[in-house]
């Protein structure tokens, strides 16, 4: 088991564009299988390559409860084909935002494209939370973070909270 560090706010790493992967080698594989250990140990549901501080578009996502087995996804280079005109909600949480938590309006079903661990491109239609763990690990590839999809009020104030958080950890 191998575990990363997983970047917080206001690390400026996680507002960058992250590269297409151009291989499935075994750097690749490494860093997914790093990402599931590091994911199940925080513990999250959704890791992006970026949040362990490498700029690839790698993105792991298990969705599997407590108890339940798990059902690890490894999807590289992912892109959204299309999103549905039906929005839904969800109280979304972040790794690289520990412990804060808002309600997050995004399309209810989405169209993606990605290549799975064995080199295949797959397209799969996803809904629920999968749809909404999708847009929100894809929007980390694009330097997206989930509280820029909330009023700017609640984003200057997670944001100053972390940075003064980032001070007093830096100055200890």
């Amino acid at each position: 088991m191998s575990t990363r560090p997983i970047l917080i706010i206001p690390d400026t790493k996680l507002r960058t564009i992250s590269e297409p992967v151009a291989s499935l080698d075994s750097e690749t594989r490494k860093l997914v299988e790093d990402m599931f250990d590091t994911m199940y140990d925080a513990p999250g549901i959704g890791l992006a390559a970026i949040q362990v501080g490498v700029q690839k578009r790698v993105i792991t996502i298990d969705l599997a409860r407590e108890g339940e087995e798990k059902n690890p996804i490894a999807l590289i280079n992912p892109e959204i084909l299309s999103t549905s005109q039906e929005t839904s909600f969800y109280n979304e949480g972040c790794l690289s935002i520990p412990e804060f938590y808002e309600e997050v309006e995004r399309p209810a079903r989405v169209a993606l494209r990605f290549t799975d661990l064995e080199g295949a491109v797959r397209e799969v239609e996803a809904d629920g939370l999968f749809a909404t763990c999708v847009q929100h690990e894809i929007d980390h590839l694009n330097g997206v973070l989930f509280i820029d999809h909330i009023s700017k009020l609640k984003r200057d104030r997670v944001v100053k909270k972390f940075t003064k958080m980032a001070r007093r950890e830096g100055a200890a």
